[in-house]
């Protein structure tokens, strides 16, 4: 009977990893299906294998054959290979089973828990990672610096010098950097006439007039009628 429960909690798991938390963040369904066969696999291994003396350590050996396979495979990046592992896990934990049931589940719900919050959009959102190529070769950290801030509009925490090419004048650098915020939030959140191409007049409406019109003389208050007090 616990077997029957933890298999349908596993399935009820690897679903909602993959659906509603990595397809709808990330849009991949080849990995999609990778994450699903994977777990149900090593969910039907691992459970075949709970019965005999040997399978706690052949389940571990089996964990890390497949993730050596997988991850020579096809290259991956870092949140896919959290996502992987994590199906791996569920996969493990319910076919093995930890007695009692509810420290199986609990388990479980944790590593979901985990991916929920340390995958969210809200966990550093202005923090990117990228490759550039300049067209100049940069030696001193400092200017490099200011140039890939001047580039990326962009506050750079950290930038390694990959390839630094004084023949050809160009420097390959990965850099690691926290966007700034955009300008031009104060005109609801159009930044220039060509953003508001849908609504034209949004962007003058957003403007004040001494902007629309800086040669226009301000707008001055019509004289109090005679008599008021």
């Amino acid at each position: 009977m616990n077997h029957l429960i933890l298999i349908a909690a596993d399935i009820i798991a690897i679903c909602v990893l993959t659906f509603a938390l990595y397809v709808r963040r990330h849009r991949r369904r080849d990995l999609a299906v990778s994450y699903l066969g994977m777990n149900i696999g090593v969910l039907a291994v691992a459970t075949a294998l709970s019965g005999s003396a040997a399978g706690l350590g052949l389940g571990l050996g089996l964990f890390g054959v497949l993730s050596i396979i997988r991850l020579r495979s096809t290259e991956l990046a870092q949140h896919e290979v959290a996502y992987y592992f994590s199906a791996l896990a569920l996969g493990l934990i319910s076919g093995i089973g930890v007695e009692p049931v509810w420290l199986t589940l609990s388990l479980m719900g944790l590593v979901l828990a985990v991916m929920f919050v340390g995958d969210h959009e809200r966990v550093l959102p202005a923090y990117r990672h990228q490759t550039v190529v300049l067209d100049r070769a940069i030696s001193r950290e400092d200017e490099l610096t200011a140039r890939l801030e001047e580039l990326l509009a962009a506050k750079v925490h950290t930038v390694t010098v990959q390839e630094l090419d004084l023949v050809n004048d160009k420097t390959i650098v990965d850099v690691r950097y926290a966007c700034l915020p955009a300008r031009g939030s104060r005109l609801n959140g159009l930044t220039s006439p060509d953003s508001a191409a849908g609504n034209p007049a949004a962007w003058h409406e957003a403007l004040p007039a001494q902007e629309l019109h800086p040669q226009a003389p301000a707008p001055q208050a019509a004289p109090a009628p005679a008599g008021a007090a």
